[in-house]
């Protein structure tokens, strides 16, 4: 039988003011709650649900596997009833605020340019953009959409695809004149090469020769925290770098940049995808507004390399 006696929602929300303070008194304080009154709550909290939550000390407090369970789910709700209650008083019109976490070079090549446009069709909402490479937890890090480009580990969240892009090795005419152009893929390996800061799920860089796969890598010489450090890196001289050519096309077209082992490229490309949590309920306005947004807005084609008569190479397609 069901008890409307309790307040379930309040329970939650001081259950997540406690996690996200780090303690029963900072919690108390914003809630304008005693410190004891807190910990009762939480202790029949935990009676109710018949698990344990939080492991208290006399330093900090640390969650259970019940209570981290219970605190994501907690997240979850309480959002969903912040976002039910603001539809039903505005028409379910996209307002309140969004945070997107986006790789860092799609960003500023493919998102920023469309913000100004997207906030002046949805003037209610509010903007929180996060660039950065590293994949994130959304729960953990409360966002609401991420966009990832390469392979999507497994997960329950729901991805809508916005693009692809082939992958090129390449290297600055300078770096090539001092180092020569590599002729066969092991000759990397007595040429320099931008790396990573960051664990990739490829270790070497893929190629092909005939039907024979093969992985080849130059020796590191530098590591990149994200994409658009590793194409400056690799516009200044330091070495060669693998990158998409959704984010060095120009460089190319423009001879700032050269295809290094053409004649060896796999044809293997990096999807583009918008992700988000969704399966358990409908998306708030403001995270479906941008969604569609992107997927109409969004060009990112899939050309090819071709190299013309003069030697130079074009974007193709």
């Amino acid at each position: 039988m069901t008890r409307f006696d309790t307040n379930r929602s309040a329970e939650m929300e001081v259950f997540v003011r406690v996690v996200d303070l780090g303690g029963f008194t900072p919690a108390a304080r914003k809630l304008r709650l005693t410190p004891s009154g807190v910990s009762k709550l939480i202790s029949r909290l935990e009676t109710r649900l018949g698990a344990r939550l939080v492991n208290r000390t006399t330093r900090r407090l640390t969650l259970t596997e019940e209570g981290q369970a219970f605190y994501e789910r907690s997240l979850r709700i309480l959002a969903e009833m912040e976002e039910a209650e603001r539809e039903a008083a505005s028409g379910a019109a996209p307002r309140g605020r969004l945070t997107v976490n986006c790789n860092i070079p799609f960003g500023m090549l493919h998102v920023m340019p469309l913000i100004p446009r997207f906030l002046a069709q949805h003037p209610d909402v509010t903007l929180d953009l996060v660039l950065t490479d590293t994949v994130i937890d959304l729960m953990q890090e409360r966002a609401d959409v991420a966009i990832r480009v390469g392979p999507l580990r497994a997960s329950r969240l729901v991805a809508r695809k916005l693009g692809t892009s082939r992958m090129v090795v390449v290297g600055a005419p300078d770096y090539l004149a001092r180092c020569s152009m590599p002729k066969i893929p092991a000759d990397l390996a007595d040429h320099r090469g931008i790396g990573w800061t960051f664990p990739r799920s490829i270790r070497g860089w893929p190629f092909r020769r005939g039907d024979h796969a093969e992985e080849a890598l130059p020796p590191p010489v530098a590591r990149a925290s994200d994409g658009e450090a590793a194409r400056r890196l690799c516009l200044g001289g330091v070495g060669l770098a693998r990158l998409a050519l959704f984010h060095i096309g120009p460089d190319i077209e423009s001879g700032r940049l050269v295809p290094v082992l053409q004649g060896y490229n796999p044809g293997d490309r990096e999807d583009i995808h918008a992700v988000y949590v969704g399966h358990t309920a409908p998306l708030p306005a403001r995270v479906r507004a941008f969604i569609d947004f992107l997927a109409e807005h969004v060009r990112v084609s899939d050309p090819a390399l071709k190299r013309t008569g003069d030697g130079k190479w074009k974007l193709v397609g």
